[in-house]
């Protein structure tokens, strides 16, 4: 039988409906869901450990987003056929997800908790994306997991100034804002998206459009947990071990010299680090020998809480920040460009103790990223990457490869950016950005923005206008009463406080952002206050960045490759490539060039790419050549490329020849070919006619000479025409073939 399980539905503003069903998969799981709109399903299940390992003091959490390629009816690519290492684009979706639930786990709670979301069907119009959130806490609410939800994630998108949730993908190429929102019934959580130089104040508007849709499905997921025994109540745990009297006397002992320590305001982050490790370790020379071992880790656990209240309590109550700054006031920024002399562009952006050496590289079509996934597919043709490596924190680890918070910054940045990257012919590159971090203390991935910004500057990339970021912080009190919004934060600032919100944009508008909120009760108020700021902020850092370079260069620098584009109709492409790519193959050889063509609609575009212009100029001149049409009474310096007893075939354009008749050589009537034309020679001749019907080409070299006097008039009549025997010779050239195709089809059937 059958099992009926539970269900919950909604409808989206759009009248779309949405079921959360529970009870039917995965009844193993401490929690599983199906979320369904349409022809898409999400499962959500998560499992979390009884009990938490030994000293373990933080959340263990992991969230999974997969896509099933079955979902879509597709075969994974590569040797294996099957799903590997996750996408980029799977990256980032767990990102989102991972960044909005794990602040809502117990302080206390430090079980190893896994949540994964797989895509199980999938509509090619519905972005699974903006209801994996939804599927993730609708799991923990379902569930005995203690969990301080529930959340959900929604998209809000502005198009044709319309504001719309969760739009379909065919809508999206025409909005302006897009955003991915998170939040619980009363506070946002997380947003993280791309706009188009909008304003702060839609900026505000979308988020609170964005809210009020996640209320409703926040409320069905309380509605279907109401349904659920197990979920009612959660499972009580003990996962630390305090101790008051110690927790007590590390307060009073540190506090206050970890006040003064911040307000003196070092702007050196290793030697504020080590004065604060002082402290720690003075009290830790109080207690007796025999016990500091064991409680080593206690105490550190409250010196750190003890740090973090005396730094915040120095902002609030001082208006004085860790490195002696104003709460508005952006670190000391240093520039340059043109960096690296072999690199297409190239920059250096410092602020502080964060830096960031961005590189631009140029290249063609062949460059571009193709992303196939179960989903999304297609090709991108700019791509910014981020690299962090342990050197710029002063850290020895080893290298694992690109992680999860190097793809999430890279894409932040490359947001940014990408609304002022020109498109269509205006840029005929693939671009690709790289940032790599070398010294880092906050604000690395806004480094990242105005160091690719100079970057491409230098590169001769037209941007429509330069883009800088900021990242800004918060420190509250009183439930949000007693609030200091810090521009430009250091990494101990994004640590200790409650709010991390990067901000891009030109001096026209916001291009991305990405914020994490750690507390409850962020008000709209504190949100504008915030945004305001960070505008501030911004128009500093453009005027530090236009100390370095303003416009992009006029030209590209010398060793960059030119691409210039031709457009030739479509039923010449075959002509162009040649037989197994013969023809082109040999002009990019001869020609010292790359080509490349593409078929769009009923014409192929083709980009000559070379460092050399006059390598272009060859190109484009042989494929002009191929996909000319012979003009009757136009005059070409043909080849003869063979001897007939009855005239010459001469090719007069690449892949085109015709006939030059014996009768058409010379004035003088010839009796034989012999000793008049060779195989290989260059002759001059004219078009006189194309055959209607046949298409074939007949040429005429006597013409273009002085005609002997006394010779008379030759009349059309009296032309000689071709014996018999001339077709099946040309029938034994063609192969044997008689369907009467025009020479310069051949090549190409």
């Amino acid at each position: 039988m059958i099992p009926t399980g539970f269900k919950q539905s909604f409808e989206l503003p759009d009248g779309r409906l949405v079921t959360i069903e529970t009870g039917k998969l995965a009844k193993q799981a401490d929690g599983a869901v199906v979320v369904t709109v349409g022809k898409t399903m999400l499962l959500a299940t998560v499992v979390s450990a009884k009990e938490a390992k030994e000293d373990v003091d933080f959340m263990p959490l992991s969230v999974d987003y997969k896509e099933k390629y079955a979902s879509t009816g597709k075969f994974p690519g590569g040797f294996f056929k099957r799903e590997g290492r996750p996408s980029d684009y799977e990256v980032l979706i767990s990102r989102l997800i991972d960044r909005a639930l794990r602040p809502l786990f117990p302080d206390d709670y430090h079980a190893e908790t896994q949540v994964l979301i797989n895509l199980i069907s999938g509509d090619a119009t519905v972005p699974p994306d903006a209801f994996a959130a939804l599927a993730a806490s609708a799991a923990l609410a379902v569930s005995d997991i203690p969990f301080n939800g529930p959340i959900s994630e929604v998209r809000v998108a502005r198009i044709n100034g319309e504001f719309v949730i969760n739009p379909n993908f065919d809508a999206l190429p025409e909005a302006d804002l897009d955003l991915m929102v998170a939040a619980t019934v009363e506070n946002i959580m997380m947003v993280e998206g791309e706009s188009k130089e909008v304003s702060e104040a839609t900026m505000l508007e979308a988020l609170k459009i964005a809210h009020d849709a996640i209320r409703v499905q926040c409320k069905a997921q309380l509605d279907l947990a109401a349904q659920i025994e197990k979920a009612n109540p959660k499972r009580v745990y003990c996962h630390e071990k305090n101790d008051e009297a110690l927790e007590a006397a590390v307060a009073a002992f540190a506090y206050q010299p970890c006040y003064e320590i911040a307000l003196k305001g070092n702007p050196n982050k290793h030697e504020r680090a080590a004065a604060f490790e002082a402290v720690r370790d003075q009290f830790i020379e109080t207690l007796p020998e025999e016990e500091r071992e064991e409680k080593k880790l206690l105490v550190k656990k409250y010196f750190h809480d003890t740090e973090k209240k005396a730094v915040r309590d120095a902002i609030l109550n001082d208006r004085v920040r860790l490195d002696g700054r104003k709460l508005n006031e952006i670190r000391p920024i240093w520039c340059e460009v043109d960096y690296l002399p072999s690199a297409h562009g190239s920059a250096v952006f410092t602020r502080g103790e964060t830096q960031s050496l961005v590189t631009v590289t140029l290249g063609s079509k062949m460059d571009e990223q193709t992303i196939d996934g179960a989903v999304v597919t297609g090709t991108s043709n700019f791509f910014l990457h981020y690299n962090f490596p342990s050197f710029s924190t002063g850290e020895a680890k080893p290298n694992r490869g690109v992680g999860r918070r190097e793809i999430g910054h890279g894409n932040l940045a490359e947001r940014a950016l990408k609304p002022m990257i020109p498109t269509g012919e205006a840029n005929p590159y693939t671009i690709r950005v790289v940032s790599d971090i070398l010294e880092s203390n906050g604000s690395s991935s806004m480094a990242s923005v105005c160091g690719g910004t100079l970057a491409l500057l230098d590169a001769g990339v037209k941007i429509s206008r330069p883009v800088a970021g900021i990242a800004m912080g918060l420190i509250s009190a009183d439930k949000g009463h007693k609030f200091a919004v810090l521009s430009d934060i250091l990494g101990d600032e994004d640590h200790l406080g409650d709010m991390d919100f990067k901000v891009t944009g030109t001096k026209d508008g916001i291009t991305a952002c990405q914020m994490d909120i750690k507390v409850d009760g962020l008000t709209y108020e504190v949100l504008e206050i915030a945004l305001e700021q960070a505008r501030q902020g911004r128009m500093h850092i453009l005027g530090e960045m236009a100390k370095a370079i303003t416009e992009p260069r006029e030209d590209y620098k010398e060793f960059v490759p030119r691409i210039e584009k031709l457009t030739i109709p479509k039923e010449f492409i075959g002509a162009v490539i040649g037989p197994g790519g013969k023809i082109i193959q040999e002009m990019q050889r001869e020609t010292g060039t790359t080509i490349v063509i593409e078929e769009k609609g009923e014409f192929g575009i083709i980009d000559i790419v070379s460092a050399d212009k006059n390598s272009i100029e060859m190109a484009k001149a042989r494929i002009r050549a191929i996909v000319a049409v012979p003009e009757v009474g136009e005059e070409y310096l043909g080849t003869v490329k063979s001897l007939q007893p009855f005239g010459a075939f001469v090719e007069i354009l690449p892949g085109k020849d015709g006939l030059l008749h014996i009768s058409e050589i010379e004035w003088r009537r010839l009796e034989t070919m012999e000793g008049i034309l060779n195989v290989g020679d260059k002759v001059k001749v004219k078009l006189i006619e194309v055959d209607a019907k046949t298409g074939k080409l007949r040429l005429s070299r006597k013409v273009l000479l002085p005609k002997p006097e006394g010779m008379p008039e030759e009349k059309p009549a009296e032309r000689r025409h071709e014996p018999r025997g001339d077709r099946r010779n040309d029938q034994r050239r063609d192969g044997g073939r008689s369907d009467n195709r025009p020479y310069h089809n051949r090549d190409r059937n």
